[in-house]
């Protein structure tokens, strides 16, 4: 998207052919027809935020009909769901819901209304109206985990669905993102052993178990929702915060470069690198987000890091050290202090 619309062709390329393997019997089989959308929220959503986005790729006198004409289907089908529901937050499997997948949702129909004729902003401003009236009472943001018919919350705020949440939410209601970012980076952006910035899995002051998102939870901190929330920062352009995290990265992620790739974890978790360049490349699709917050990361944020990073680079050659330079200096002075010491007349 930051490339001009005649250069986009093998962007277009990649992202129909991950449509198109979405958009299949096995990308749906881990999923529920019999939910409202079928198949669910988090499929739904989605899969219609990546239409959006290929439609985005194309000049706007140039799209494929057949996938405007879907991508207005699928905004279609979740704007009645959402319509119809008595909560913010539709289902992603049977009986189960997180807010996070009814955002990506509702941030795809936003994306329909600036690419089509508007239709939907009647079902984002009823949307937004129940969020606010179902936020975490504990940290004043949207819950990890809710009640999927009244949407009430049922888990505290978490880091592994926050991060996504504000990488989606400023094309949402810009004004409400801003808002919630800042209580997200209060609550959540920590300072482990006073290194680099690093997020929490829980708010600060709470821990809870690990899962199969948060992954294990180091001083509390999840590497996951760390890596996704430089997307985060960078779409509220919180460019400090980003930029400090991605340093960061650059040393706990053990990163292995060549020629022509880079690769994080030695290159065991291909996923870690497709989350890496889904947040550094994040950038809004629809809103302009406000100025950028007060920055609480700044320069010198890295003086206790390259102190450490001294300390364990001066520690191996310490013994090398002492036999050269101590043992001779010592005897050195020794030498020098005997024959004054033997001239000096007693007292």
């Amino acid at each position: 998207m930051r490339a001009p619309a005649g250069h986009r062709a093998t962007a277009l390329r990649e992202a129909r052919w991950a449509l198109r393997h979405l958009d299949s019997p096995t990308g749906r089989a881990p999923f529920s027809a019999g939910l409202t959308p079928a198949y669910g929220v988090f499929y739904q959503g989605w899969t219609n935020w990546l239409r959006g986005g290929v439609l985005g790729l194309q000049p706007a006198g140039q799209r494929d009909p057949g996938e405007q004409q879907r991508f207005a289907a699928g905004s279609e089908a979740l704007g009645e769901a959402f319509d119809a529901a008595g909560s913010p937050y539709l289902q992603a499997y049977p009986g189960q819901a997180w807010p996070v997948d009814s955002t990506v949702a509702m941030a795809s129909l936003r994306l329909h209304d600036t690419l089509l004729p508007s239709r939907f902003a009647p079902t984002v401003r009823r949307w937004l109206d129940g969020v606010r009236e179902r936020l975490d009472p504990r940290t004043g943001l949207l819950p990890h985990r809710v009640d999927p018919d009244s949407g009430s919350p049922l888990e505290v705020a978490r880091a592994t669905s926050q991060s996504v949440i504000h990488r989606f939410l400023g094309d949402i209601d810009p004004a409400f993102a801003r808002e919630q970012y800042l209580r997200f980076r209060d609550a959540f952006v920590v300072r482990p052993l006073g290194l680099g910035p690093a997020v929490r899995e829980y708010p600060d002051g709470m821990d809870g178990p690990a899962d199969v998102d948060s992954g294990p939870l180091p001083l509390g901190v999840s590497l996951s929702a760390t890596v996704v929330t430089i997307g985060a920062a960078q779409v509220n352009h919180d460019d400090a915060l980003a930029g400090a995290l991605a340093n960061y990265g650059e040393l706990a992620g053990l990163p292995i470069g060549t020629p022509w790739t880079r690769r994080y974890a030695f290159g065991a978790l291909p996923v870690g690198d497709a989350f890496l360049a889904w947040s550094k490349t994040a950038r809004p699709w629809v809103a302009t987000p406000p100025p950028a917050p007060p920055a609480t990361i700044h320069w010198w944020w890295r003086t206790p890091l390259l102190a450490l990073l001294l300390v364990l680079g001066v520690t191996p050659w310490l013994p090398a050290l002492r036999r050269r330079f101590p043992q001779g200096a010592v005897t050195g002075a020794t030498a020098l202090a005997s024959p004054l010491q033997g001239s000096r007349p007693a007292s």
